[in-house]
């Protein structure tokens, strides 16, 4: 017996130290198994309880029982007569405790014990898996490729597997079994997580790459990213020393992965170039982060606290010559740039300038200066046009008008003669003539709709 309780001492201390599963839990384990085994046998309203002497190493069960006058339950109840047999004088009330016969049940309960100890073995490895990788969300990590899911790539971790599912990658990149991966850890998921993703769109992909890995890995499931804007800066937090230490700071970032980036950068010291650090000595530092992104090109851009200069820095490499700010509370603007610049302030497929206003949250509209030039001449052309239609107002007169700053009829038909008099090339009869046709314009302009109404009743 001693030998017995010897050998059961040594296998508990061995899960618990490999494990981390508590002496108290694998005991407990093993006893509720037996329970389970008995009461298949003995019912399932039948009261047993088991417990396991650690000094002999032996299993005893026990079963309780409700001594009554009619037995209606024989699974809880013992009539008077038969519990004489474990009582002196019974009576009704009473209750029989009685030892059970474990040693068939007990290779049963050990086998059933065997399956749940697996099961929480598992369940605590998961636990713990969850507790560590939890913390590390935002961690840049390396591990080679273990396995394809669909498009999903598997990679291994040592202790887990990880995913980088299709939507976190970079699309051109290929990868083969073996092949080395750096990627950040965007988020680390349990079951529960998944469970709860709602209208997440993104964690609806991360869920959906999850089941495809592995059905029936249950988690912890680490979700990894190379497209993911952070693992741009952690790149340059390892490449550039000043980012890391807080000297230079990383504002704002958007990509379009493995294609270009742009970053917008600032410094805290007035000696050190944002920029210029980014890059490093013949751009040594840049051309790290470009490589370990597949060619990938960054646009570093200055911040400033001038809006105007932002937008302007946002459209890099483009040069841009000024910004018209059409509304502040809607964050429009339209950005003016050499004739010879639109086709880069653009972009392939208007990248550029998507990116751009990505990374500032303006909307962004850039015009070159002969589209600008062409926009004003053919606003002057609709003035213009607008006052010929004025009696006494001819192309000449109307183009005179509109230099003048009168460039609606409504303006003109305000105005006295004394003062529009003072017009160069206009007196004081012609000034005269073009305000009442200016307010002639606008009476039969007025009167126009009241006449179509009138039409409408009398052809109706």
């Amino acid at each position: 017996m001693e030998e017995k309780a010897k050998n059961l001492l040594l296998a508990l201390e061995g899960l618990e130290r490999e494990k981390n599963i508590k002496r108290e839990d694998i005991l407990k384990t093993i006893e509720d198994a037996l329970v389970s085994a008995l009461r298949k046998n003995l019912g399932k309203t039948a009261q047993i309880s088991a417990k396991i002497d650690l000094e002999t190493g032996s299993i005893k069960a026990f079963q309780t029982l409700n001594v009554v006058d009619v037995v209606t339950n024989p699974e809880a109840e013992i009539d008077v007569e038969s519990a004489k047999a474990y009582l002196k004088k019974p009576k009704a009330g009473d209750v029989v405790t009685h030892t059970l016969e474990v040693e068939d049940f007990s290779r049963i309960a050990a086998q059933i014990a065997k399956q749940v100890l697996i099961q929480k073995v598992r369940g605590i490895e998961r636990d713990n898996f969850y507790k560590e990788f939890k913390p590390r969300e935002g961690e840049v990590i390396t591990g080679p490729v273990r396995r394809f899911s669909d498009r999903d790539i598997i990679i291994d971790l040592g202790k887990v597997e990880a995913i980088l599912p299709y939507c976190e990658q970079i699309k051109k990149e290929r990868y083969t079994i073996g092949s080395r991966v750096k990627a950040i850890i965007t988020k680390v998921l349990n079951q529960n997580d998944l469970a709860n993703v709602g209208d997440d769109p993104v964690l609806g992909r991360y869920k959906s790459a999850a089941f495809k890995m592995d059905k029936g890995q249950r988690g912890p499931y680490i979700i990894l990213s190379r497209a993911n804007e952070k693992f741009l800066e952690e790149l340059f937090k390892v490449e550039v020393p000043e980012i890391s230490e807080g000297l230079v700071e990383m504002k704002s970032i958007v990509r379009d992965p493995g294609v270009r980036s742009k970053v917008m950068v600032s410094s805290i010291d007035s000696k050190i170039d944002p920029i210029g650090t980014c890059v490093g000595m013949r751009g040594i530092r840049i051309r790290a982060v470009m490589n370990e992104l597949s060619g990938e090109r960054i646009d570093l851009i200055n911040y400033s606290a001038d809006i105007s200069t932002v937008l302007m820095n946002a459209l890099s490499p483009a040069k841009a010559n000024f910004v018209k700010i059409d509304n502040v509370s809607e964050k429009r603007a339209t950005v003016i740039v050499p004739d010879d610049q639109l086709a880069i302030a653009l972009g392939k497929d208007w990248q550029n300038i998507k990116l751009a206003s990505k990374l500032t949250g303006w909307r962004i509209d850039v015009k070159s200066e002969s589209q600008k030039a062409r926009a004003e001449q053919a606003v002057v052309e609709a003035v213009q046009a607008s006052l010929s239609d004025v009696d006494g107002i001819g192309p000449k007169m109307a183009e005179v008008l509109q230099k003048s700053g009168f460039t609606t009829v409504e303006q003109i038909a305000a105005m006295d003669v004394e003062h529009l008099s003072t017009v160069q090339g206009i007196g004081e009869k012609t000034a005269a003539k073009i305000i009442e046709g200016a307010k002639k314009y606008l009476a039969e302009k007025a009167a126009q709709p009241q006449e179509e109404a009138h039409d409408d009743e009398q052809n109706q």
